[in-house]
């Protein structure tokens, strides 16, 4: 094996979270709500070494967030070409998380720094920093206030300006606490949420916390890719003005556009 490669793999054991075996409400989540399966609608070119964390989609371009120590970035993508137009690297203490795009801002969350970082989005100038307790996973906006997940059953609600918390929702399919959120979307009202080690993302209720539906994404990357075993499915887009959703996954070498479809039966 050669030296890179081995150094890369140590890496990535160190940098990120330990895997573990997907909740078990995975198999019991099926029958209380909606099940979807997709259809792929086109898919595009993905650096496959970047740890993708966090997604976004804004004024024609992509955002992507990536995470381990030393390697944590904010990027802005071409979608067509996979492009990395522009970047700035966390310093090597951060991990980075999630992303959102509120206005002309971006923000983005680390792991288990407490630190959230917002940028002006045109340059990615560093605007300010901004602090909260716990771990720092998935964030999304509804346009006037942040959903920051954490890892377990709760997302945070957080004032735009100020990221102070307002409330938290807990998550769950019918009596069951759904936990290990990562990266999440906000999507027609809902928000999309991906649940690591699973190729499952759960549909949530921002009002209520209630699982509206589950999306099956099971077999979309090829099985001849063969990744490492923190290579999954993390990173939710959306563009509301073409209604696409896109998504991918930590060290994936595509993105996907996807139609969600109703499963039959």
């Amino acid at each position: 094996m050669r030296l890179a490669r081995l150094c890369f793999l140590i890496s990535l054991l160190l940098g990120s979270r330990w895997a573990r075996p997907g909740p078990a409400f995975a198999q019991n989540a099926a029958g209380h709500v909606p099940e979807y399966g997709f259809e792929i609608v086109r898919q595009f070119p993905h650096d496959p070494s970047a740890f993708t964390q966090g997604l976004a989609y804004s004024g024609g371009y992509l955002y992507e967030g990536t995470g381990l120590k030393g390697q944590s970035s904010l990027r802005q993508v071409r979608l067509e070409t996979g492009e990395v137009l522009k970047r700035v690297d966390l310093p090597r203490e951060f991990f980075g998380e999630g992303i959102a795009v509120l206005g002309s801002e971006i923000v983005q969350l680390t792991w288990l720094s407490h630190t959230g970082f917002v940028y002006r989005l045109e340059d990615f100038k560093l605007l300010r920093k901004f602090s909260y307790p716990g771990e720092g996973w998935g964030l999304t906006t509804d346009g006037r206030n942040f959903f920051m997940s954490d890892g377990t059953d709760e997302i945070r609600i957080l004032r735009s300006r100020t990221f102070r918390e307002a409330r938290r929702i807990r998550v769950h399919d019918g009596a069951k606490p759904v936990s290990d959120l990562n990266e999440l979307e906000f999507v027609e009202g809902e928000i999309y949420a991906n649940v690591w080690h699973t190729d499952r993302i759960a549909r949530i209720s921002p009002a209520t916390g209630s699982v509206l539906g589950w999306i099956d994404l099971r077999g979309l990357l090829s099985p001849v890719y063969r990744l490492p075993p923190e290579a999954v499915l993390n990173g939710i887009a959306y563009d509301p003005g073409r209604k696409r959703l896109f998504v991918t996954g930590k060290l994936w070498p595509a993105l996907f556009e996807i139609r969600v479809v109703r499963k039959r039966g």
